[in-house]
């Protein structure tokens, strides 16, 4: 398991010091140590998105990155993107057409579609194909899924 060692970590814009060793991941430490439970434990090899949370704006797979591989970063997870009591366009988007069914894979579906509009601000279907061609749904809610990405991409300020 190894030392336990003390990690600063910066979430969703607040200041946490953790406990953890160093084969303790990013995602244990949200779910476990923080109480943030948006990002879920899917596959555990960073294959099927559900552990997505931010680093620095950028997608991460919190089920295989070391908590303190994530110390000199600002970590957003879903619980970080409302501002004000407002939901982030994205959020709305995927409320309004019905984005998820089970909702397991919704969060990293969302956070996807964050990273993606603060890459590209108007992404093509292609990109956004491209961009969710990662993440696992189980439900066959795909569909719904691109209406959600599409209509984000109007809410967020970008022409449709």
């Amino acid at each position: 398991m190894g030392t336990v060692r003390f990690i600063e970590l910066t979430v969703n814009g607040t200041a946490h010091t953790v406990a953890a060793a160093p084969s303790v991941t990013l995602l244990q430490v949200l779910r476990n140590d923080l109480g943030l439970n948006g990002p879920k434990y899917g596959c555990g090899l960073g294959q099927c998105g559900a552990c997505l949370v931010l680093l620095d704006g950028k997608a991460a797979r919190s089920c295989v990155l070391p908590a303190s591989a994530a110390a000199a970063h600002r970590v957003t997870t879903l619980e970080g993107l409302a501002r004000g009591g407002e939901l982030h366009p994205v959020q709305r988007a995927f409320i309004e057409k019905q984005g998820a069914q089970c909702g397991y894979c919704l969060n990293g579906m969302i956070m996807r579609t964050v990273a993606l509009l603060e890459q590209t601000g108007s992404p093509s279907e292609s990109e956004i194909r491209e961009a969710l061609n990662y993440h696992l749904c189980r439900c066959g809610a795909h569909e719904e899924i691109l209406q959600s990405v599409r209509r984000a991409v109007t809410l967020a300020g970008a022409p449709e």
